[in-house]
């Protein structure tokens, strides 16, 4: 363990051939947190992040008790300070590997600069949105193309919302968007035809449904107006809500043996994610993960409480290490009295 005076917030080209108690792969909200707690724990504790979080395009950070509203780069300039303030380190950059040493350790290689040594390694890499391949819809993505109404839904209140729909899942995900709005109405695209048990719902609700492709968004004075179907109709909205493909972001890490699972929601596949117990652990020994690598569905404020809690297991596995290897070093060495 490194004392946490010894320590420093520099990103020189020196620092990076350190060896750290916990290297910290990611910095959004749950790597930041994990790095925080285990900073605070006196660890020594280097956060390697890439940038461009998933929550970049989106204005504000909600739901987030004491920082509602808070704009997502504030959010994150504020943690990193706060990790620094303590003697963590921050490092901007990609991790391109990873792998085990011989000694039981993890080398970490980020993008450009010097590999540096971890005794844990806390997985924080989130993961990447895959949406449909509609005409314009990714470059308005966390704007008004959205995902989730707890995030969105307050911002669109009592707006024209359109629900894109590409599964089965479309039907619920337009019933819960009608607690914002009165105005919903559902688009089946690609989606299989609604059951009649879901059209009845659909209907109860007053929310239409549109039969047909869409083909692009309409879009005037940089706000959205209207979703353009293939046969020329355009259905009009200001809002358009998408379920969009999760994918947990492991690439680097796959020399450890980490394999992404598939990930159901209502029995449909939405993504995949790395699989850990409740503290974060995984199956790979001196690896844990936090955020939305391994819960796709959590938001800025689960997973800033996933990266404390499994800072804190993995600060209890290094205290239990040193405890053995102290108990080791004070008994006599066989054949020698106590």
């Amino acid at each position: 363990m490194t004392d946490r005076h010894e320590q420093t917030a520099r990103t020189a080209p020196d620092e990076q051939e350190r060896d750290f108690d916990v290297v910290v792969v990611g910095g959004g909200a749950a790597g930041l947190s994990g790095a925080l707690t285990l900073a605070r724990a006196r660890r020594s504790v280097l956060v390697v992040d890439a940038g461009g979080p998933r929550n970049a395009p989106a204005s504000a950070v909600h739901n987030y008790l004491g920082r509602e509203g808070t704009p997502p780069a504030r959010l994150l300039a504020e943690g990193r300070a706060e990790v620094a303030r303590y003697g963590g380190s921050v490092l901007s950059g990609e991790v391109i590997a990873v792998e085990r040493t011989k000694d039981g350790r993890f080398r970490v290689v980020p993008a450009g600069g010097s590999p540096v040594r971890a005794r844990r390694l806390l997985v924080a890499t989130g993961l990447a949105d895959e949406p449909p391949k509609v005409a314009g819809l990714a470059e308005r993505w966390g704007r008004d193309v959205l995902h989730c109404p707890y995030c969105h839904g307050w911002e669109v209140r009592d707006q024209p919302i359109a629900v894109l729909a590409t599964s089965a899942l479309a039907a619920e995900q337009a019933l819960l968007w009608r607690q914002w709005s009165p105005r919903v109405t559902l688009l089946l695209h690609t989606a299989p035809e609604p059951s009649a048990g879901d059209r009845e719902r659909l209907a109860a609700r007053d929310i239409a449904v549109v039969e047909g492709e869409a083909a692009g968004l309409e879009v005037g004075g940089d706000r959205l107006t209207g979703v353009r179907l293939a046969d020329g109709r355009v259905v009009p909205c200001t809002a358009l809500v998408v379920m969009s493909h999760l994918s947990a972001r492991t690439g680097a890490l796959a020399g450890l043996g980490l394999e992404p699972v598939e990930q159901s929601l209502g029995g449909h596949v939405v993504g995949t994610r790395l699989d850990a117990d409740p503290m974060g652990a995984t199956g790979v020994p001196g690896v844990w993960v936090a955020g939305n690598v391994t819960d796709l569905m959590g938001q800025v404020v689960t997973a800033a409480a996933a990266g404390m809690r499994a800072a804190a297991a993995i600060n209890a596995d290094l205290v239990q290490e040193e405890t053995r290897l102290a108990v080791a070093a004070r008994r006599p060495a066989p054949g020698q009295d106590g």
